[in-house]
């Protein structure tokens, strides 16, 4: 099953889909997409490594800021995934995920890294774009297999135009991939001052 939670900064989005993750599987991968480049940053991705540890669901912690599609279409096939492992126990990381809920959080920082690895390209928008396809048709083809996958995003439409280029394709990317997502989820959550409200089964239908 693949789901999709969505919602502003600090809506509690990522904090409902470790919940609700934690109810379709006994134990769970989490995929983090954020790349430490500061101190700041650093003191955020451990304080929600310690959150998880102190929730008392056994998570399988992977670093993966890039290729997503790669490790989903690796773990579909039975094959093996090299990345390094960040848990308590010190484990590798596994190469059967069978009987796991998988976890991502969030590709809003994963596209991120995509388009800031880009920038410099004449072509940058489009190049990302095939990283969206990749990632979604990756996504896709994984849960077709029965394996339970949530994916944790960001809406960023809500507020102004942003003021440079880079800032406007970014916000026009993210609602490409969030709508691309939502098409293939069979649940999309949208979360509001920590209230989840779930929207696929109230969608309009023409």
């Amino acid at each position: 099953m693949l789901v999709l939670v969505t919602g502003g900064a600090r809506s509690g989005k990522s904090s409902f889909a470790e919940a609700y993750a934690s109810r379709l599987a006994n134990q769970g991968v989490y995929i983090a997409t954020a790349q430490a480049y500061d101190e700041e940053m650093k003191e955020r991705i451990g304080l929600h490594r310690k959150q998880r540890d102190e929730a008392g669901y056994p998570w399988t912690t992977i670093e993966e800021s890039y290729n997503l599609d790669q490790l989903l279409n690796r773990w579909r096939v039975g094959g093996k995934h090299t990345a390094q492992c960040q848990t308590d126990e010190d484990r590798s990381c596994p190469t059967d995920v069978t009987g796991s809920v998988i976890l991502v959080d969030c590709l809003t920082l994963w596209l991120s890294n995509w388009l800031l690895r880009y920038e410099q390209e004449t072509n940058a928008e489009q190049l990302v774009k095939q990283k969206i396809d990749e990632c979604v048709e990756a996504c896709r083809r994984f849960a077709e297999q029965g394996h339970h996958l949530v994916l944790v995003t960001n809406e960023v439409g809500y507020g102004l135009v942003p003021e440079y280029k880079l800032g406007r394709q970014f916000r026009d990317l993210s609602g490409v991939m969030n709508q691309r997502l939502a098409r293939e989820a069979e649940q999309v959550f949208l979360v509001t001052a920590g209230i989840p409200m779930e929207l696929k089964s109230q969608q309009f239908k023409w």
